[in-house]
């Protein structure tokens, strides 16, 4: 296994390890939202036993893992930046990110799993919107 380039600055680096990875303004909103609705859930879980990666909120029973994605760090398609500084190291980084996720995608769905992802920008009440729908796929045929 190859070690990883790591960011060109300290300050850099303090910056990406303060970064929150639960509990974020957006993902709590959303949490708000499902709750007053009462929907239960799970809160940074692995959906899959062995897996590394953490969903947001995992509906166990129902299947359903969501993502509360970060604009800048999974590379939002409308509000997406690249920084100037050691461009080459945040390209590979940030496109890293968004190769996981679509990894992540992969393997739940292969599983059986319904997998949705809301951008930190998206209204509470539209994200817990596009929620209800995975948990009641049936109810949105009609």
């Amino acid at each position: 296994m190859t070690a990883r380039p790591l960011p060109d600055s300290a300050a850099t680096r303090a910056r990406m390890s303060a970064q929150r990875r639960r509990d974020t303004a957006p993902e709590l909103a959303l949490r708000r939202e499902l709750h007053r609705r009462g929907r239960r859930y799970r809160v940074d879980r692995a959906p899959l036993p062995g897996m590394r990666r953490r969903a947001d909120l995992v509906f166990s029973r129902a299947r359903v893992a969501v993502f509360v994605d970060g604009c800048f760090w999974h590379r939002c398609p409308r509000h997406a930046t690249s920084p100037k500084n050691n461009a080459a190291w945040w390209a590979t980084k940030l496109d890293g990110n968004v190769a996981r996720d679509r990894d992540t995608d992969d393997r739940l769905a292969a599983a059986g799993w319904t997998v949705v992802r809301i951008w930190e920008h998206e209204d509470p009440v539209t994200a817990a919107d596009a929620v209800e729908a995975a948990l009641h796929p049936a109810r949105n045929d009609r």
